[in-house]
């Protein structure tokens, strides 16, 4: 899986759409998506977003010690992706914590949800592996990424 375009948003809404073709290599035994790679799916989704808002994680870890790792996945699958088959990798961020945020993702296939998943991303500090506060001015971008949709 490679990412050839950057993530652009849907309807004019903090939602993140990312384009993914599915490859041999991320199939299993059985010729369909191996159930880790929509992790890996996500996992680009959401590098692709933050750094299409400018935010490079390798950065902070040089200047500022600080690293952002998942605490918790809550998922779902749906249908299961296949060979060729080109995914969308939808991508917003639901909450913004002191030291944490829940990003939801969706991975579509033809128009339909496949696999849905709530991520708790945390941040801590590199030397010492414990949570720290996410950086006001890494909080400010963020901000700027949170789906205000009311209905949530």
């Amino acid at each position: 899986m490679h990412a050839s375009t950057p993530p652009a948003p849907v309807e004019g809404k903090r939602l993140f759409s990312l384009p993914v073709r599915v490859y041999y290599e991320d199939t299993d035994a059985g010729g369909v998506v191996y159930y880790a790679n929509y992790l890996k799916f996500c996992e680009r989704a959401r590098t692709e977003v933050l750094r299409a808002a400018g935010f490079e994680q390798n950065r902070l870890l040089a200047e500022q010690d600080i690293l952002f790792v998942v605490r918790a996945v809550q998922a779902d699958y749906l249908r299961s992706a296949a060979l060729d088959d080109l995914l969308e990798v939808r991508t917003t961020i639901a909450r913004l914590g002191h030291a944490s945020l829940n990003f939801v993702q969706q991975i579509c296939c033809g128009g339909k949800t496949i696999f849905a998943a709530h991520i708790t991303i945390a941040c801590i500090r590199a030397s010492t592996k414990r949570p720290t506060p996410i950086p006001s001015a890494v909080r400010a971008l963020f901000a700027t990424l949170v789906e205000t949709d009311e209905r949530h």
